[in-house]
């Protein structure tokens, strides 16, 4: 049972993640780079503990470790939400080729870069898996439409996004090598703070704090709720996860996100899901439980 706890924590949180995109409709007047520097600052304050319980190994990590700790904070706390946000406006937030690219492609890279760069061992069943669950995430978010960009700025939303997805797929494999150093518990706090810090720079060198004050109240609730659902909390599950996984089997239980969203989407709105998107279902969940039981040694 314990050997199920690691996807388990995955899937969970990209079932929060899927959770995110509600959430965040109350800000949608709210500049992005505010969002994320308030909501990794509350986080980075909530996490401190366990950033000072792990400061003695922190002191002791090496420039490599460094640099995997300073990637996930730029790339997965900054670049990636910021090439998702502007990929969002350049197609006016409605359309899906956007969602799409990105959650097909961030698998992708983070599998390749785990080959690569972490040396792990893609088996022929994980890769027959991996083609499986991309082929089923595909048809839950896009169904059987075809991937035709007629405008340019679709194009540009379009390559933006794999810049999301890139920023995020090397910071799963690059969260993995932190992992190796560092407790899930201190990665977190120190993403976070990073984050924070590095945010809080630019918001102060490009922006007045008259942006600030002027956040209602509302807006100040969606961020907390934010931050202990969807986004600190997320996180924190999602690296007690990836602690004990491969990146490239991670990856994959994140296409749990695409799903999830979906399935929200048919019960909050009541919109029912068609054939393709039945089909994609099956194929994800079937690759995900499958994948959960290969053994433990085909892993390493």
């Amino acid at each position: 049972m314990k050997k199920y706890l690691a996807p388990v924590a995955v899937i969970f949180a990209a079932f929060l993640w899927s959770l995110d995109g509600f959430l965040r409709q109350n800000l949608s007047d709210v500049s992005s780079l505010i969002i994320v520097m308030i909501e990794h600052s509350i986080g980075a304050l909530l996490f401190l503990p366990f950033l000072v319980r792990g400061w003695s190994k922190i002191k002791l990590l090496n420039q490599r470790t460094w640099g995997s700790i300073l990637w996930i904070s730029i790339c997965g706390g900054v670049l990636g939400t910021y090439f998702y946000t502007k990929a969002l406006s350049y197609v006016g937030f409605i359309d899906l080729t956007v969602v799409v690219l990105l959650q097909k492609f961030q698998p992708v890279f983070a599998i390749l870069l785990a080959s690569v760069v972490l040396k792990e061992r893609l088996t022929k069943q994980f890769m027959l898996l991996a083609g499986l669950a991309l082929a089923g995430g595909y048809l839950v978010t896009f169904g059987f439409n075809p991937l035709i960009f007629t405008e340019e700025k679709m194009l540009i939303g379009a390559l933006l996004s794999l810049l999301a997805a890139f920023s995020w797929g090397s910071s799963t494999v690059l969260g993995k090598h932190a992992l190796s150093s560092l407790h899930f518990t201190t990665v977190t706090a120190l993403r976070l703070t990073i984050t924070a810090f590095i945010t809080i720079g630019i918001f102060f060198i490009t922006q007045n704090t008259d942006s600030i004050t002027a956040l209602s109240t509302d807006h100040w609730k969606t961020l907390l709720l934010i931050v202990v659902s969807t986004g600190s909390l997320a996180l924190f599950i999602y690296y007690y996860g990836l602690k004990q996984l491969p990146a490239s089997h991670t990856t994959i239980y994140e296409l749990f996100w695409p799903l999830s969203a979906v399935l929200i989407d048919w019960l909050y709105r009541g919109r029912v899901l068609d054939p393709a998107q039945l089909a994609g279902g099956v194929l994800l969940l079937t690759a995900i439980i499958t994948l959960t039981r290969e053994p433990r040694s085909s892993l390493d």
